[in-house]
């Protein structure tokens, strides 16, 4: 892998975290102390700034290190989370984000413009020196404090020192330790805390506590010393040949944990030893972790080990407590070995967690690998031939009655049925991720309207093809600003209304027969239709005396240059792109229906199909022609010569069984001249949303995997077609466009013109 491909992953994985952090972030509006939202956001800002670290993409790193250091300070609990701090971070995110892209396009200068806005940024955190976060630099009281001995007497407050060190935190161990005794304990924030506990016998085996300290002195510097004497007994009962000293040393050095283990190898027996790192080590093990490549049968154990939290001593000694005498405890029974390493202050707990999220990651990573849309696009195409090749080998072992071939054509035909399903599910997603990214939406136009709004998600599971998510996040967003801007009311208004302060706008997504839902309801004003008559009326869309049901007054707001907002802003009120909406749902062969009650809300329904490369479909034939009916809309098909229905010409319309739907003839519609009428004509009964319709065709030839082929810009235009396909036969037969057809056949119905109570009971199912 070149190193600009592994710049792709690095900008496609900041990305995704930029992602959980700006949802993280929005939760925490409704949840301020989650601590796990908070460590979200920590590891977002932390592994972006260790990544960009590795690139040198210095100005994502400068950035992000003081956000870091800021979300630090909300996990420790000295910052609390406000709406001010949430709307600084977003801001964070975004010019993130735009950071990510300049390093993208090997710019190695920031533009004024970005570096003014991120100063910009820094400025509204509470520093009191944005250059020297910018650059990296920390604060640490007593950088410059020299080597003092302290020999403290026994009090409560210093004999906690011992149990403060054995705390599982390394990040605040250092203020913790000074915290503990009567006089302070100062360190630099490079400093090792090595926690010495002689035994009562190491005197008498030989051991010199000062000889280790002094030969611990040539790898580092020893700038600073605490020593305890809790332990001290009365001068008139004491064993003076006994050791009772205990020993807290901050430790500068470059030296790895191991050769500081090292100094006390002939003390291990008679001396109880914790060696906590600085938080410079602690910083570096968790930038190890971001950057290491795991296999995917790495313990725990052996991934501290390699970079270094650990040494082997260390883990055999943890492990012999989580196995004491080799015994044969189940695996669920046993202490884990990071819960272990954590107890027994070996390694902190944020270095375990992030070793175990990687580990995770690593699990996941060899269940799921990423892929090249376009790659999956070719395999997408390469599946839709193999269906078509399929298919004319059937008709060819049909056309010379190769009998003994029928069960190797049902095989074949089994298989690449298998394959097209699972190749169409590579490229399904949860709908969700594209829900969510409408929290900030709703949070910063509510911000800028001065209204209070709850976004609510729903479906967020149901899945579809990758390229319909890709189409529909434009229309979707736009449907969204509308909610917002036209539909919710500002709070006073609302109360006025009895209705809550707080607005509502759902969001929400199931299946139905083969194709997706996706709602968009508001609690909010609703649509008045009179006035959206009368804005038609005026603009000329609608003549005075034409009769429309509430359905088509509806409808008409899905026209160009019509909007019943009295004032445009800059989210909504031109009467310019809901036109655009509707054309790009109907492009991805979907419609989009309105419903409103004044007063009280509104509901837009989008109805998609969940895939665009190929279905199941139901072939019919009308003349020569033969056409394709997506199965998924095809309730039954009823024999022309039956007795269970009745249809009147004059009104367009078919009774089956009591239920009036109206019609198209397909021979007539398409004007298919060619080919003898035949007498015995079927009713082929579609449905689409909640509308019903029947189309009368020729022949049946029952169901045929279908794939769809785009037509040409020259047939654009062409109606009730959506596309064509390729049979096995070479012909060509044209995909029916059944929500226009539908349209259509209600158009030409009598009674849609007449009785608007008829036409509404008529379409729904």
């Amino acid at each position: 892998m070149s190193i600009d491909d592994i710049k792709v992953v690095f900008a496609q994985e900041a990305d995704e975290l930029l992602v959980e952090m700006e949802d993280a972030l929005l939760a925490l509006e409704d949840n301020p102390s989650d601590k796990e939202l908070i460590n979200s956001l920590f590891r977002a800002m932390h592994t972006i700034k260790g990544a960009a670290g590795i690139f040198n993409f210095i100005h994502i790193v400068e950035f992000t290190h003081p956000i870091e250091s800021e979300v630090e300070r909300l996990r420790t609990g000295e910052l609390l989370v406000t709406t001010d701090l949430i709307a600084t971070l977003l801001k964070c995110k975004d010019h993130t984000v735009a950071l990510v892209e300049h390093a993208m396009n090997d710019e190695q200068e920031l533009t004024v413009e970005l570096k003014n806005q991120g100063d910009a940024i820094l400025k509204e955190f509470d520093f009191d020196d944005v250059a020297s976060l910018v650059s990296g630099q920390s604060h640490i009281a007593g950088e410059d404090a020299g080597f003092e001995l302290f020999d403290e007497s026994a009090d409560d407050t210093t004999s906690d020192s011992l149990a403060l060190v054995q705390s599982a935190n390394p990040p605040d161990l250092i203020e913790r330790i000074a915290q503990s005794s009567q006089d302070t304990l100062e360190v630099e924030s490079e400093c090792w805390i090595i926690s010495l506990n002689f035994k009562e016998n190491a005197l008498r085996n030989g051991l010199d506590p000062l000889s280790f300290i002094r030969y611990l002195g040539k790898l580092g510097k020893i700038t600073n010393i605490l020593t305890i004497t809790n332990d001290v007994p009365d001068l008139d009962g004491g064993d003076f040949e006994g050791c009772y000293l205990s020993y807290h040393i901050a430790f500068q050095s470059d030296s790895s944990r191991e050769e500081i283990e090292d100094v006390f190898e002939f003390a291990q027996d008679d001396c109880d030893i914790t060696i906590v790192p600085s938080r410079a080590k602690v910083t570096e093990y968790m930038n190890m972790l971001d950057v290491l490549t795991l296999k995917d049968s790495e313990r725990l154990g052996e991934i501290l080990l390699n970079i270094g939290a650990i040494t082997r001593n260390e883990l055999d000694k943890a492990l012999c407590i989580q196995n004491p005498d080799g015994d044969n405890k189940s695996t669920e029974a046993k202490k884990r070995i990071g819960d272990i390493l954590v107890e027994q202050n070996i390694v902190g707990k944020p270095v375990v967690e992030q070793a175990q999220k990687k580990q995770q990651q690593v699990r996941e990573q060899t269940q799921s690998i990423r892929v090249d849309s376009d790659k999956l696009g070719q395999l997408i195409n390469l599946v839709g031939e193999l269906v078509t090749s399929s298919a004319a080998m059937k008709i060819m072992v049909e056309k010379h009655h190769l009998r003994e071939a029928n069960d190797v054509v049902a095989g074949v035909e089994h298989l690449v049925e298998e394959i097209r399903d699972t190749a169409l599910q590579l490229r399904m997603v949860q709908i969700g991720e594209t829900f969510s990214r409408f929290r900030r939406v709703t949070r910063d136009v509510s911000t800028e309207l001065g209204k209070k709004i709850k976004l609510v998600i729903s479906g967020g599971e149901s899945e579809l093809d990758k390229t319909v998510v890709e189409k529909i996040n434009d229309p979707l967003t736009h449907l969204v600003r509308n909610a917002l801007d036209h539909g919710i009311e500002l709070p006073e208004e609302r109360i006025a209304n009895g209705k809550p302060a707080e607005g509502t706008v759902t969001l929400n997504a199931y299946h139905d027969s083969g194709h997706i839902v996706i709602e968009v309801i508001d609690d909010g004003a609703g649509l008045d239709p009179e006035r959206i008559r009368a804005k038609a009326e005026r603009i000329g869309l609608v003549e005075p005396e034409q009769t429309l049901t509430r359905a088509e007054v509806f409808r008409l707001i899905f026209e160009a240059g019509l909007s019943t907002k009295s004032e445009a802003s800059n989210l909504s009120g031109r009467g310019v792109g809901m036109d655009v909406v509707r054309r790009n749902i109907e492009s991805l062969r979907g419609s989009i229906e309105l419903d409103s009650e004044l007063g009280t809300g509104t509901r837009i329904i989008i109805n998609l199909p969940l895939t665009l490369a190929i279905i199941e479909g139901f072939m019919v034939g009308a003349g020569t022609e033969r056409y394709v009916i997506p199965l998924s809309m095809v309730e039954e098909c009823v024999e022309m010569d039956s007795d269970e229905w009745t249809e009147d010409k004059k009104q367009n319309f078919i009774n089956l069984r009591g239920e009036v739907m109206p019609f198209l003839r397909l021979r007539e519609f398409f004007k298919c001249t060619d080919g003898a009428t035949t007498e015995r004509e079927s009713l082929v009964v579609v449905r689409f949303g909640r509308y019903k319709a029947g189309f009368v065709v020729d022949q049946l030839f029952g169901e045929q995997q279908t794939v769809i082929k785009p037509l040409g810009s020259i047939f654009q235009h062409l109606k009730g077609v959506s596309g064509a396909t390729i049979l096995g036969t070479g012909e060509i037969a044209l995909i029916l466009d059944v929500q226009g057809l539908v349209q259509i056949a209600s158009a030409e119905s009598k009674i849609a013109t007449h009785n608007s109570q008829d036409h509404q009971e008529l379409h729904n199912t």
